[in-house]
């Protein structure tokens, strides 16, 4: 399972050391080495577990699905990614930092803690 990207449906075979890794990050974090850059990429597919080729110079819209069973693997990647919001809208109570702006929503009120009595 890939940490850097969520939605990952093949897995690469890294040229360099002939080993199956799901993102070249993966690869990184695992050897001591620069993954090798190739034009022709061994992908294996997630979905139906077959392996296939593609050349990368001749990658055209039709490549984006296994051969095999038409999986789509070319995505978008999905990354897991901090967000930081700052809130600092002149109010000192509310000039503190929220990591999720749910979070911040949450805390204020419509009345913003204060009772009005008529």
């Amino acid at each position: 399972m890939c940490k850097h990207i969520l939605n990952v449906q093949v897995q690469i075979r890294a040229v360099c050391c002939k080993k199956w890794f799901d993102c070249h990050e993966c690869h990184r974090e695992v050897s001591d080495h620069e993954i090798y850059k190739s034009d022709e990429i061994v992908f294996a597919c997630k979905k139906c577990k077959k392996v296939f080729r593609k050349n990368l110079k001749a990658f055209e819209e039709a490549d984006e699905y296994c051969p095999h069973c038409d999986n789509h693997y070319y995505l978008d990647a999905v990354q897991p990614k901090a967000k930081v919001v700052f809130d600092l809208d002149g109010d000192e109570r509310t000039k503190t930092l929220f990591h999720d702006p749910r979070q911040q929503r949450m805390d204020k009120s419509m009345y913003d803690g204060q009772v009005y009595e008529q």
